[in-house]
């Protein structure tokens, strides 16, 4: 019998335990008489509880249309045995769900409980999601928007995965001041690995004292070159029948480990410069404290030229003076125009659709 067709004897949802055939009675209720989010929930372990192999899944939309993507149910659990493995999480560890089931993420988040033996609380997706329970936990994800609306709430949370986006310097500064003790780590991955295959620590002294922060470590069996661009390859024979190409650039450090620069689609080549918007985006979050990214417009003489574009902002000439006092920042890195908007366009999933906000500017 394939081991997804079984559940943990102590996986736990909500508090309760169930046998296969109750999860199914579980999962039906929730379709029918559910809300939206536990709806989602049911539908999931409907199709994780079947006989096929195999389910679909949608991409978030981030970098580009959502796309359906067809993954392994055996590949689902070797992910969530490698997470287990390197957070060291025991059956009978409590974890909550606090992200949508409709995209990888949560789902994962399921699939871990079943196959680890966790305890799992599920609580409505939402940008404050530990102001839904007052359980303490051993395990947690979270996308950095909810991480950073609770950054003062997580005394009682032990170990707490973010991802879905990178995390900015200025949240990561915000975390070292909240002083919290929670073992925090950015992971890096997408829904073709089935979550994520490397992660970092926010803080050095979770693992070794001279860890570079800036640098991804992969889970086991997961293996990274580059190809001719510079960007990621991914070898994850547990996870993928195939090869991983990204539009991820990257510097190795090793087969293991990797420094993220950012989007290849996203770089700009102004005057012969090449520039990486989010290399530029972190030295700027400094003095931000809105939304905001940097892009290109064409431009006659450059090329492309670098502009920022802002979320809520009224007055951008202080912002300028800002940034021209920036010392981090080259000569080239300096954001040629500052459109201020009043809202960015978003996928469902809350992340920034950078081309279509982009256009608005253009128009």
């Amino acid at each position: 019998m394939q081991t997804y067709k079984t559940l943990h004897n102590q996986f736990k949802l909500n508090g309760c335990s169930y046998s296969k055939e109750e999860l199914k009675e579980v999962a039906y209720s929730l379709v029918k008489e559910g809300e939206a989010y536990e709806q989602a929930i049911g539908d999931f372990l409907i199709d994780w509880l079947n006989d096929a192999p195999s389910l679909t899944v949608h991409t978030s939309g981030s970098t580009g249309k959502p796309k359906p993507i067809n993954l392994q149910k055996e590949h689902m659990l070797n992910s969530a045995r490698a997470t287990g493995a390197f957070f060291k999480l025991q059956p009978d560890d409590t974890a909550l769900l606090c992200l949508p089931a409709s995209f990888i993420a949560g789902k994962m988040m399921l699939v871990r409980a079943m196959v680890l033996g966790l305890s799992l609380d599920c609580v409505p997706p939402s940008s404050k999601p530990l102001t839904e329970t007052s359980a303490s936990y051993d395990f947690v994800a979270m996308v950095p928007q909810q991480f950073e609306n609770s950054l003062y709430e997580l005394d009682g949370v032990k170990k707490l995965i973010v991802g879905g986006a990178p995390v900015s310097y200025k949240l990561k500064q915000s975390f070292l001041k909240a002083a919290q003790r929670t073992n925090v780590y950015e992971t890096y991955g997408m829904t073709e690995t089935i979550t994520h295959i490397a992660v970092k620590p926010l803080l050095a002294e979770l693992i070794e004292s001279d860890i570079d922060l800036d640098v991804f470590t992969t889970l086991a069996d997961v293996s990274v070159t580059t190809d001719e661009r510079g960007c990621l390859v991914i070898d994850a024979p547990l996870v993928s029948n195939e090869t991983i190409y990204t539009n991820d650039i990257v510097r190795l450090t090793s087969e293991k480990t990797f420094k993220w620069l950012g989007r290849f689609d996203n770089v700009i080549n102004s005057g012969g410069v090449k520039l990486f918007p989010e290399q530029i985006e972190a030295k700027l979050a400094s003095i931000i404290d809105n939304r905001f990214f940097v892009a290109a417009l064409p431009d006659e003489v450059l090329g492309q030229k670098l502009v920022l574009l802002v979320e809520g902002v009224d007055e951008t000439a202080q912002l300028k003076d800002k940034i021209a006092n920036l010392t981090t920042l080259n000569k080239f890195e300096v954001p040629k125009d500052i459109f201020a908007m009043e809202a960015f366009v978003e996928t469902s999933s809350g992340k920034i659709k950078r081309k279509a906000t982009l256009n608005k500017v253009a128009l």
